[in-house]
């Protein structure tokens, strides 16, 4: 169910063609080869059909049940003895079947208990679960003073007066320089400087944001709203770090905030 806006560009579909082709190059395109794989692959599953059809005729026998029961049973042994003779006989080239289908399965089953266990931790209670409404803590990473950052702290700002940036240096005269930049920039936000031996951002940033979580747990939303500008050209983007790119995926995949990307076009 999971389709593309095209749905040639579906997942299944794609699945199934790199499979398809795969199982092509291994058979050497030899269709004599493949038809006794294809045969077993359907005729399982129809005698599986066929056999479901007959228990569910056996346990609810409704009106009528019996000739129901009769066609399902001739379609499953009609079905059977197809899938034996291919078995049977050509053995050496349907045996992946055997291997596949066992690995289908439990596939299929890994994910059903995905969706089953993804439903039960999102359910809400209607009666009891209501939003809970909150103020509103905004952080932003800065990396300079620039048009990114501007853009950012503009954007933070309109949502609420409670926003901090956040700069994570690497050395006392870096550190000196940024700290009498902002402030002889002065945007009304206050600049909290981290210091990092190890030239790391996203250790000290993320110990940070622990910091503002356990000050502001019970009364504040925490927001990361993150600079990045986009370049005009794609190939233009390998030539810049990013950074921005990694603390999103990191605090994403790690905190419970929200965290949201601002983006400022470059033109020329």
């Amino acid at each position: 169910m999971v389709r593309g806006d095209r749905l040639g560009f579906s997942n299944g579909i794609i699945f199934l063609g790199v499979l398809s082709a795969l199982l092509v190059a291994a058979f050497h395109g030899n269709t004599e080869s493949l038809i006794p794989l294809y045969a077993v692959g359907v005729f399982i599953p129809f005698t599986l059909s066929q056999l479901g059809m007959m228990v569910h005729w056996f346990k609810d026998k409704p009106k009528g049940w019996q000739g129901k029961f009769a066609v399902n049973t001739v379609g499953m042994l009609t079905t059977l003895t197809i899938t034996l003779i291919f078995i049977i006989t050509k053995f050496s080239s349907v045996w992946m079947a055997f291997i596949f289908l066992p690995v289908v399965m439990i596939v299929f089953h890994r994910i059903h208990g995905h969706y089953l266990n993804t439903a039960d931790q999102l359910r809400i209670c209607l009666s009891t679960d209501k939003p809970c409404i909150k103020g509103s803590t905004v952080v932003v990473p800065v990396a300079g003073v620039t048009r990114a950052v501007l853009h950012s702290i503009s954007y933070a700002k309109s949502l609420t007066d409670n926003v901090v940036a956040v700069y994570v240096g690497f050395d006392e005269e870096e550190i000196h320089k940024m700290e009498l930049k902002w402030e002889e920039w002065n945007p009304g936000v206050r600049l909290i400087v981290l210091r990092s031996r190890y030239r790391s951002i996203i250790r000290p940033l993320v110990k940070f944001i622990d910091t503002v979580e356990w000050k502001t747990a019970s009364t504040d939303h925490i927001t990361v709203l993150i600079p990045q500008f986009i370049t005009k050209h794609w190939w233009q983007a390998v030539l810049h770090n990013q950074t921005s790119l990694f603390i999103r995926s990191y605090l994403m995949n790690q905190k419970d905030i929200v965290v949201a990307t601002v983006p400022y076009h470059l033109h020329k």
